[in-house]
């Protein structure tokens, strides 16, 4: 595709609502759902607009989240710019205003979880969890991207950067992920909450691009979710219309919003998610109070900002280079130097002390629970912190050479309902076979919605 020139970036920039980000306009949020009835979630605390901080500011942070990207990729000579730029809007709001997460204790357990199942867009999330107050993720780090032995490698690593929940890359595999991080949070609050002491009560985000869309994994998820009936799920689908061959209408121009539909899925459209933060916060606010799996649409622009590359495959994955650097910096009015924070920002979007608060807040409630219900905090407190009860071996059964031969998944079989028993936390099971791999477990029931 043809650069753009810088009149026709300007033009764009018009049909998306989006003069200068720190001239947002608001825009309304079309929200689609089914006719048939649901019930509000419990909890569901509001994001709003910060009251102590101005606007100026919260734009400063979203253009610092995509200068950022802009610069650690530039320093790298590899990376993908594109999506940074396009979904710092949508980030700023999730990490800043609408997750509780602990910075400070990446594991603590009630914290709400992100996935960027769209992975190659990784600066995305450094970028956030630097400026959020991440010990893991440095500016020296973000410094280091994509470079030998360092910790902001090219996709997330959950076992390399500390605070990453799951490792992400082949499209699709991200949000898969999150139905099952749903998944776990709806069955563990169906075991040990209790009418006065909710203790397991979180939400999983994720931010997931067309092309997890395209890849038929991420459907099977989906549906998956909306039989359970996860309404603590978010998935934000950034559409940008782009993938590394062009534009998506070469290959993918099915309704996406009409498949999550019929899914069961909750479904809203952000029309202009370069600009329209209160639209995002309105989706978010939305979203909590349903009971179903909840998909936010948010059209962006990607490469918001760069006059010649934006809306194009060249920004997807790319460096913009040093001449299109400069014009972006000059065309949203940037005047720091590349890996600078503006102090307003770093003070604004630090969450350490909100983040400790409520992990404080939490361990009260946990150890009122410890107190009240003694037998199912020590399970609870089991599958926690992955300590197994210190006579689980016991529970396995013994044989010798004399005894009779069976087929070795009715040994397995044997050996996971021995476990089950006698391990908090064990569950199992297989896709429509476990009939034939011997994979039921006997003492439980299926996980279901209610």
């Amino acid at each position: 595709m043809a650069a753009m020139s810088a009149a026709s970036m300007a033009a764009l920039n018009t049909s998306f609502a989006g003069q200068r980000l720190n001239k947002a306009a608001a825009r309304k949020v079309s929200a689609k759902v089914t006719t048939r009835a649901v019930k509000p979630v419990t909890r569901a605390q509001a994001v709003a607009a910060p009251a102590d901080v101005s606007s100026e500011t919260v734009m400063d942070c979203v253009n610092t989240i995509r200068f950022l990207a802009i610069d650690a990729i530039n320093k790298s000579n590899s990376g993908h710019p594109g999506l940074p730029m396009g979904c710092a809007p949508m980030g700023y709001v999730i990490y800043r205003e609408a997750m509780t997460h602990n910075p400070k204790n990446y594991q603590w357990f009630n914290r709400d979880r992100f996935v960027l199942s769209a992975g190659h867009g990784c600066m995305l999330q450094y970028s956030l969890m630097h400026l959020t107050g991440y010990p893991s993720v440095s500016n020296d780090d973000l410094k280091n991207f994509r470079q030998w032995d360092s910790v902001t490698p090219g996709h997330p690593e959950n076992f390399i950067t500390n605070g990453i929940e799951v490792t992400t890359g082949p499209l699709g595999m991200g949000i898969c992920n999150a139905v099952g991080l749903a998944m776990a949070e709806k069955h563990l609050a169906g075991r040990f909450n209790k009418p006065d002491c909710e203790i397991v009560d979180h939400y999983t985000y994720a931010i997931m691009g067309d092309g997890c869309n395209m890849e038929g994994m991420s459907g099977e998820g989906a549906s998956l979710a909306a039989h359970w009936g996860l309404g603590k799920l978010i998935a934000f689908y950034d559409d940008n219309s782009i993938s590394i061959d062009g534009h998506t209408d070469i290959s993918f121009t099915e309704d996406v919003c009409a498949r999550y539909e019929a899914y069961g899925w909750h479904v809203q459209h952000v029309q202009d998610g370069n600009t329209d933060l209160d639209g995002i916060r309105d989706a978010i606010n939305k979203a909590k109070a349903d009971p179903r799996p909840s998909l936010i649409k948010v059209t962006t622009l990607i490469g918001y900002g760069s006059p010649n590359k934006s809306n194009s495959h060249d920004v997807h994955g790319a460096p913009l280079g040093a001449d299109e650097t400069k014009a972006t910096r000059e065309n949203l009015d940037w005047k720091y130097e590349p890996f600078e924070v503006p102090e307003a920002v770093s003070k604004y979007m630090d969450c350490s002390e909100k983040g400790e608060a409520a992990e404080a807040a939490w361990n009260k409630k946990f150890a009122e629970y410890k107190e009240k219900y003694p037998e199912d905090y020590a399970e609870l407190n089991s599958i926690i912190t992955g300590e197994l009860p210190a006579d689980w071996a016991d529970a396995l059964p013994e044989f010798t050479p004399e005894d009779a031969g069976v087929a070795t998944r009715i040994h397995s079989q044997t050996m996971l309902n021995a476990l089950g028993s006698a391990i908090p936390g064990f569950i199992g099971g297989s896709a429509d076979l476990a009939p034939s791999n011997m994979t039921l477990m006997k003492q439980f029931g299926d996980f279901q919605k209610d």
